[in-house]
């Protein structure tokens, strides 16, 4: 397995996005608020990278 810093940029995307489904899928089954809004924001770092580095 390559290092994080070696990984392309797309893998660093699907990672950050399946951290936030995982995230808000335990928040919703949990209740907790705190999960799924850390989770909200993992999302939105996903898609903004998703925006800025389209190759």
């Amino acid at each position: 397995m390559k290092p994080f810093r070696k990984w392309g940029m797309r893998s660093r995307i699907i990672s950050l996005m399946t951290g936030a489904v995982v995230l808000v899928t335990a928040g919703a089954l949990t209740d907790r608020w705190w999960l799924i809004a850390i989770g909200a924001w993992t999302l939105i770092a996903a898609g903004l990278l998703e925006m800025i580095y389209r190759p």
